[in-house]
């Protein structure tokens, strides 16, 4: 029989937390970035020009990821694609 960690208990999903994970600045002025309501996991990939995100962001009260969050999330979302934490392509 195998036994299967449970998952960690989750913070209720707040719709009022916006998350943005910056990607990078394109040599067209566009900025690539990964923005999320309420779960930092659960995101969709924007591009916009550089004013138009900073507005975004600023207008939206935006919580930035840091580096260490957006590898836990990588991190996890491999288990997913994977089978296993930490694979890679």
């Amino acid at each position: 029989m195998s036994f299967h960690q449970l998952p960690q208990v989750r913070p209720r999903f707040d719709v009022n937390k916006h998350y943005v994970r910056f990607r990078e600045i394109r040599d067209d002025g566009y900025v690539l970035f990964d923005f999320a309501i309420g779960d930092p996991e659960l995101a969709v990939e924007l591009m916009l020009p550089l004013a138009a995100y900073q507005a975004f962001c600023r207008e939206r009260g935006v919580i930035y990821l840091t580096r260490e969050q957006a590898e836990t999330i990588d991190f996890e979302r491999s288990k997913w694609q994977f089978g296993r934490p930490g694979i890679q392509e």
